[in-house]
C-alpha cells in the first residue's frame, strides 16, 4: 500500500511538473538516478550485481516511470546499472545506451537528447556531479551508500530555462 501511494504522489508530482512547463514549453526532460542495491559481500569485486532488493528496485522504478515516454535510456557499463535500468528499457522497448560519467560531456549531452525525454542510470557519486553539471550549481551532494531512492528531473525549457527538482522514491 505504502508503494501506491508513494507511486500516485510520484505521478501527481510529475504530472503537476509537466503541467507547470508546458506553459513554457519544455524541450527536454531529464531523469536521473542511482543504480539499486547492489551485492556488496565481496568488497574487492568492481562489478557487482543486483541483490534480490536490488531486482525489486528495479522493477518498481518501471512501475514508476510507467507513464513517462522515454525516447532513451542512458546507463553506465556496470551490472548494477545496466540490470536497474534493464525493466524500464524492456518496458518502453528501448535499447539501453552506455556512457562514461568519466567522459560525460554535458554540452553534447543536451544537444544530443534536446527536445527528448530521457532516463539516466548512475552511481551514488557521478549522479549528483551530473545534474550539478548540467544545472551549473553546486546543489546536490553525493548519494549516500544507503540512499537508492533519488530521483532528480531536470526540465529545460525552450528558452533555455532549468528547472530542477529531487523526489525521494520508496
Amino acid at each position: 500500500m505504502k508503494k501506491l501511494l508513494t507511486a500516485l504522489l510520484l505521478l501527481l508530482c510529475v504530472g503537476s511538473l509537466q503541467a507547470q512547463n508546458s506553459d513554457e514549453n519544455v524541450i527536454t526532460s531529464l531523469y536521473f538516478i542511482r543504480h539499486a542495491e547492489k551485492n556488496t559481500s565481496n568488497p574487492s569485486e568492481k562489478d557487482p550485481d543486483l541483490i534480490t532488493e536490488g531486482i525489486l528496485r528495479a522493477t518498481h522504478w518501471s512501475l514508476v516511470f510507467d507513464h513517462i515516454n522515454f525516447d532513451a535510456i542512458y546507463s553506465t557499463n556496470y551490472k548494477r546499472t545496466r540490470n536497474t535500468a534493464l525493466p524500464t528499457v524492456e518496458q518502453k522497448n528501448l535499447t539501453l545506451t552506455l556512457y562514461s560519467p568519466k567522459n560525460f560531456d554535458h554540452l553534447e549531452f543536451l544537444k544530443e537528447n534536446k527536445n527528448k525525454t530521457v532516463l539516466i542510470v548512475g552511481h551514488s557519486n557521478t549522479t549528483p556531479f551530473i545534474v550539478n553539471t548540467i544545472i551549473g550549481q553546486a546543489l546536490y551532494k553525493q548519494i549516500e551508500d544507503t540512499n537508492y531512492r533519488n530521483l532528480y528531473i531536470i526540465n529545460i525549457t525552450e528558452s533555455g530555462e532549468i528547472i530542477h527538482q529531487l523526489l525521494a522514491i520508496e
